[in-house]
């Protein structure tokens, strides 16, 4: 599976706390193997983002993605729940 990192996502992912980047790094891993892995809690998104889909991190924190086709992810942003807003 190939992800494509946008560069909204690399700024957000610079900005947050340490502890979350370590989350995510050990949940992509999971990600890439299986998507929808309970423990990702992954979710079709509604309104203006129901192209998109999320999964959970610690403490609140999501990572807003889409498939641009069967085997290419593009991880679109990350940040606390509140990142919904930004689109």
């Amino acid at each position: 599976m190939k992800i494509n990192l946008s560069s909204r996502f690399k700024r957000s992912y610079k900005k947050t706390p340490q502890y979350i980047q370590n989350d995510f790094d050990k949940k992509i891993s999971i990600f890439i193997k299986i998507p929808n892995h309970p423990s990702l809690k992954t979710h079709k998104l509604k309104g203006k983002l129901q192209k998109c889909l999320a999964f959970r991190l610690k403490d609140g924190y999501r990572v807003l993605f889409e498939f641009s086709n069967p085997e290419t992810i593009d991880l679109l942003d990350i940040g606390p729940h509140n990142i919904y807003n930004r689109f």
